[in-house]
């Protein structure tokens, strides 16, 4: 579904990204692992189209996007969920919804669309006339993943989806990654909770300094020595 072949970026003088080599099959959750500063946002952001890519190629799904712009992904089936959320927070929590399904030609599915998202977040069903920018941080994680579900992607990138919440609601959060997985939707998780993201996904890739060090199926690399010492605290 997703193919990133020798991927350069740089920022200025700094390469931020080197020969960056992934794919990620249809049904799968593919996670991307590393300290910050490593690379992670910035192949999502380079996959989005929101930052210029060097060198390289992005397929997706058969096409080659990479010089496509970034308003022209979503209604091809890509969509993001962005570090730090960016709801709308001036915005009702219906109206961040609606805003996801901009793109879609189909108006007359909103409704069906609504149901489908509240069924994984009966919290934003309650909330749903309320202004986004006054939910919690759980709230606003959950909101900004219906937002992206709205567009019916194929692929959702997400973008740290548990940095800043408690123990208990990143359990949650990661649960419904999964679920929503297991319907049908193919999963790039970026996340410095190494040991959740390794649970849950099938295959990883980890990174360092924005090169690739190592990769495989995501269950041994969570017993790889070398992983746990570095990411998992053991």
């Amino acid at each position: 579904m997703l193919e990133v072949k020798d991927l350069h970026v740089f920022y200025g003088a700094i390469h931020a990204l080197h020969d960056i080599s992934f794919n990620v099959k249809q049904g799968e959750i593919v996670t991307l692992i590393g300290a910050n500063g490593a690379g992670k946002t910035s192949i999502l952001h380079s996959i989005s189209r929101l930052i210029p890519t060097k060198s390289g190629t992005i397929g997706f799904d058969g096409k080659d996007i990479t010089k496509i712009e970034a308003h022209k992904l979503v209604p091809l089936g890509l969509a993001q969920v962005p570090e730090g959320r960016r709801i709308f927070g001036q915005m009702t929590v219906l109206e961040n919804l609606e805003m996801g399904a901009h793109t879609r030609n189909n108006k007359s599915e909103l409704g069906t669309d609504l149901e489908m998202v509240f069924d994984h977040f009966p919290r934003l069903k309650e909330r749903v006339k309320q202004i986004a920018g006054t939910l919690s941080g759980g709230e606003q994680q959950m909101l900004a993943t219906a937002r992206a579900l709205m567009s019916h992607p194929t692929l959702l990138m997400m973008d740290e989806p548990s940095m800043g919440l408690s123990p208990i609601l990143v359990d949650e959060i990661f649960s419904i990654i999964t679920k929503i997985n297991k319907e049908g939707t193919t999963i790039l998780l970026v996340e410095q909770n190494a040991q959740m993201a390794l649970s849950i996904a099938n295959r990883a890739y980890v990174l360092e300094t924005g090169h690739i060090v190592k990769e495989g199926n995501a269950r041994d690399l969570l017993n790889d020595e070398s992983v746990k010492a570095a990411y998992l605290g053991t």
